[in-house]
């Protein structure tokens, strides 16, 4: 099948995570068979080459990649013994990507970065798939890398909550679609995280009959995530992007938003839990006859072990993309793995349902 050769915007935990786990994969499968597919179109994990990584942050910038990874503020543990890459962290534009109450904590280069110098390096590297994964909040950042996928001819995954792929005007679909371009996205869902919860819960009491009333998630966590998005500003796109993959699987949304019977998304930093995050979830609905029902969860996961599972997903299926001459939104890849996709679904049963026929259709093996 050939290797997917990958870029990597925003070298922090997510990041990290990524980079061990393909590692981990190619020294040995069996330690990284807890995966949603291990066979994506005949492409498995151990298929994926780094070959680009941006970062802005100076302790980063000129080191091999498997280096970077571990360097602060990152906080995901060294997992794998050799992790060099061959592939050295250049600089990208600052833009808005590090909000001024992070300065300190992401330490920021000073250099100009023009779209040209990404873009040649983009073409030179060889890469095929661009994944962003920049801070939330960091909108002009990902436009600017969005148009840098564009201008150098490659796929692009949206990693995070700015509406590329499920831009509400259509203008980032058309402009993809223009270029031949798959793209993916807004903002993953982990393996097994809050989001991926709450709407399984949410639809599974829809299907059974009950209405919905009210709503939370309130989300903690100690990494630098949790602690850039203490600016409110910043997370209302987080906020958005949590919030209607919820409303999606309901069967009164516009209710529940009027009556301000739903709040979602990241709620403190907590330092000491690291990349550590907890999740409390809560649901009030009416079952036959009027009488409540209500359902408290709390969930406790490794945030980025949960969004590099997806993400590693998501290349293969960026790949996959590719190798057929798709381009625009890829829905049926979004649907199941994002939390605010281009065409949103009623559950995260249809979303698999559709991922599988999509698999099937584009892919030279069967799922596994």
């Amino acid at each position: 099948m050939g290797k997917i050769k990958v870029g990597l915007i925003g070298i922090g935990n997510c990041a990290s995570a990524i980079v061990q786990g393909v590692l981990l994969s190619k020294k040995d499968p069996n330690k990284t068979k807890e995966i949603l597919f291990t066979d994506i179109g005949g492409y498995k994990i151990e298929d994926i080459d780094f070959t680009l990584a941006i970062d802005v942050d100076v302790r980063k910038i000129g080191k091999d990649l498997g280096d970077a990874i571990f360097e602060g503020p990152n906080l995901f543990p060294k997992i794998v013994d050799d992790t060099k890459t061959g592939v050295k962290v250049i600089a990208g534009p600052v833009l808005d990507g590090v909000a001024d109450h992070m300065r300190n904590i992401f330490m920021p280069h000073n250099k100009e970065v023009t779209m040209e110098e990404i873009v040649s390096a983009i073409k030179s590297s060889g890469t095929e798939v661009l994944v962003n994964m920049l801070p939330v909040g960091s909108e002009e950042a990902t436009r600017f890398y969005a148009e840098a996928a564009i201008k150098a001819g490659v796929a692009f995954i949206n990693g995070m909550p700015v509406f590329i792929a499920s831009d509400p005007k259509g203008e980032w679909q058309e402009k993809f679609k223009k270029a031949g371009l798959p793209v993916l996205g807004d903002d993953v869902k982990g393996q097994f995280g809050a989001t991926i919860l709450h709407s399984s819960l949410t639809a599974l009491m829809r299907e059974r009959g009950l209405r919905i009333n009210e709503t939370y998630q309130l989300n903690i966590g100690g990494n630098t995530d949790f602690l850039n998005m203490k600016e409110e500003e910043r997370l209302r796109s987080k906020r958005e992007s949590k919030t209607s993959a919820v409303l999606n699987t309901l069967t009164n949304p516009k209710e529940i938003l009027e009556k301000n019977r739903i709040r979602i998304g990241p709620s403190d930093w907590v330092p000491f839990l690291g990349n550590t995050k907890i999740a409390y979830i809560y649901v009030r609905a009416t079952s036959f006859l009027g009488f409540p029902v209500e359902l408290d969860v709390k969930l406790k996961v490794d945030d980025k072990s949960q969004y590099a599972a997806a993400m590693i997903d998501v290349i293969r299926l960026a790949k996959l993309a590719l190798d057929n001459g798709l381009s625009g939104a890829i829905h049926e890849a979004s649907a199941y793995y994002m939390k605010h996709p281009p065409k949103p679904v009623s559950s995260p049963y249809e979303a698999r349902s559709l991922l599988e026929e999509f698999i099937r259709k584009y892919g030279k093996k069967s799922i596994s």
